[in-house]
């Protein structure tokens, strides 16, 4: 239905259902809130947090329906614009055969990104949680890669080959903000000590491919932007948990970067702080199925290092 609508008003209905998802559902609201009050900071006043959260569910609305509206028939992806900055970071990665691990927080429309990096010749390589119904999943798994990336199931083997691919020059795009499993590496992120996943550091020191955060925003008038940051260089300073939990730091703070530039559409509606409270706390569902979550990889750091 969403494909057969115009563009402007399939994201007005969207951003309104994201309206009464906020007012069923004030458990999630008071999470959402707590969330971006560690981003706006300790000054930020009443009314400007409420008029974040409503935006952050309004946002949230229209992310899906720019996910559901994508079409791989559609020969013109980016009619109302796309802008992209920094794209000469993932080109010089591409350039160099040594691929990338594309980090991106829970923001904006990261499909939209994943559309864009295949027409640039870099298609992405993501892992997806099973979701149930089985039907359900083999549907966005089978939307996900007509649109140009490839999606590797949840389990033993995708480590090993999201390996394969980065060491083949492939990019391997994770979601990065957010601690699903709850065995992250510990970081400070805006101003205070919580977890994220330790998976795509570990990715990018085993594979000696750089890290490199991005972000894709939504605009007005239903364009896009993406923001792509300077890379974050493989290094090895010492043992692979020091340097995975090094480098993870530097993540967290690009990380903050990317969602102060738009803290309303910042798709965490789970605690994100140890200091949440218990009641609130229990909201551990993803926010997108088969999202490519950071944490599904995080068993690389504990993996063999590589030689």
């Amino acid at each position: 239905m969403l494909r057969a609508l115009p563009a402007p008003i399939g994201a007005a209905a969207a951003a309104a259902a994201g309206g009464v998802l906020e007012l069923r559902s004030g458990d999630r609201r008071s999470v959402v809130e707590e969330n971006l009050r560690h981003v706006l900071g300790p000054g930020v006043g009443p009314e400007e947090l409420a008029r974040s959260v409503r935006r952050a569910f309004a946002s949230y609305g229209r992310y899906w329906a720019d996910a559901a509206s994508l079409d791989p028939r559609d020969r013109h992806p980016f009619a109302c614009g796309l802008t992209v900055d920094g794209v000469e970071h993932l080109r010089a990665a591409h350039r160099a055969g040594k691929g990338a691990v594309v980090a991106l927080p829970h923001l904006g429309s990261w499909e939209i990104g994943a559309v864009w990096a295949a027409e640039q010749g870099f298609p992405l390589t993501t892992v997806a949680e099973p979701v149930e119904p089985p039907e359900l999943f083999a549907w966005l798994v089978s939307e996900r890669e007509a649109l140009g990336m490839r999606v590797l199931p949840l389990g033993a083997s995708a480590v090993t080959e999201l390996l394969a691919v980065l060491r083949r020059g492939g990019f391997v795009a994770l979601l990065a903000d957010r601690d699903v499993a709850g065995d992250g590496v510990e970081v400070e992120l805006f101003g205070a000590r919580t977890t994220i996943p330790g998976g795509p550091a570990a990715l990018s020191l085993r594979s000696g491919a750089p890290l490199v955060p991005v972000a894709i925003y939504l605009e007005r008038g239903g364009a896009h932007r993406i923001v792509v940051r300077p890379p974050i260089p493989a290094e090895r300073a010492g043992r692979m948990r020091a340097d995975v939990a090094r480098l993870s730091q530097r993540l967290a703070h690009e990380l903050e970067v990317l969602v102060r530039l738009a803290p309303e559409q910042w798709h965490v509606f789970q605690p994100n702080w140890p200091a949440t409270p218990p009641r609130l706390a229990s909201h551990r569902a993803s926010g997108a199925p088969g999202a490519p979550e950071a944490s599904e990889a995080s068993e690389a750091s504990e993996a063999p290092e590589a030689q």
